[in-house]
């Protein structure tokens, strides 16, 4: 395992302070506030922390209410909404400086067999062929005014393998492309057999690059390159099948609208066999700097 995954999974490992209520810490990020991530996959560890073993895990809903301070703690209370006999449904609020930064309802279900079908897995290159972020990112250092945004996207990244199937939205700059964007992703390094510990990984990768699709619609690079601000609105995921997030998962992603200073990403996740594992939504504020 990688020293970088190792201390992501302390970053994911919260302290509970009392029942129901947990604390968490965050990690650097390429801007100065919490990743979304971060706290989304906190938030549902919080949650999954006061379910019962055999339920997993199917769909959570998010919105993000504040930016966060990476600089100070973050505490997670979990209400237990209802236990049911298939489904347990938990609302977790996430909390600084006594304001909420972000709720959560998670929802989880016993296992039971049912009807099956899923989307077809999309073509995809293997991602052994493909550059690792270390690789990749020097390519584009003259893109972004900042000098140390590369590093700090490297280091950001270090705990998963994430590989762009095509150029990223800051390669291609100022060129519109079809809004759909692929990216391969596994952590660094074997993960326990936890069930939730994968889907909580999961959540953590889901908003690194879900806006990248409504970025290349418009031939925008991104936050780190400065020609969009923006951040996260809402998340929302369902957990259609049993994964590892230690084996390679394709994220497909496409946007089929951004209107209001707002865009639209929308996402299916498959495994490396083609079973349809995840969905993903995600809305982001997405504006173009006033200029003067």
């Amino acid at each position: 395992m990688s020293a970088a995954l190792d201390s992501l999974l302390d970053l994911l490992d919260l302290e509970q302070i009392e029942r129901d209520i947990f604390r968490g810490t965050s990690r650097s990020a390429v801007v100065p506030r919490v990743f979304g991530g971060q706290v989304a996959a906190q938030a549902l560890v919080a949650a999954g922390r006061t379910v019962p073993a055999d339920r997993s895990a199917h769909s959570l809903h998010s919105y993000f209410l504040r930016m966060g301070d990476p600089g100070a703690p973050i505490v997670y209370t979990v209400d237990r909404i209802r236990d049911g006999r298939s489904f347990t449904t938990r609302r977790v609020v996430a909390v600084q400086h006594g304001q909420p930064i972000f709720h959560l309802s998670a929802s989880f279900q016993t296992y039971e067999e049912g009807l099956e079908h899923q989307a077809d897995m999309p073509a995809a290159p293997d991602p052994e062929t493909l550059p690792t972020a270390a690789e990749m990112l020097p390519r584009y250092a003259d893109r972004f005014s900042d000098p140390g945004v590369v590093d700090r996207l490297i280091e950001a990244r270090a705990a998963v393998d994430l590989r762009y199937v095509d150029a990223p939205p800051f390669g291609t700059v100022g060129e519109p492309r079809e809004p759909r964007s692929q990216v391969w992703f596994r952590t660094n390094g074997k993960l326990a057999d936890d069930p939730l510990l994968h889907v909580c990984m999961a959540t953590y990768v889901s908003d690194m690059t879900l806006l990248d699709s409504v970025l290349l619609a418009h031939g925008r690079g991104g936050w780190a390159v400065g020609d969009v601000v923006g951040a996260s609105l809402d998340h929302a995921m369902w957990f259609h099948r049993p994964f590892r997030a230690d084996e390679w998962l394709l994220y497909d992603q496409e946007s089929p609208s951004a209107s209001g200073g707002r865009g639209l990403g929308q996402a299916r996740i498959h495994t490396q066999d083609g079973r349809l594992a995840i969905t993903v939504i995600q809305e982001g504020v997405v504006r173009v700097p006033r200029v003067g």
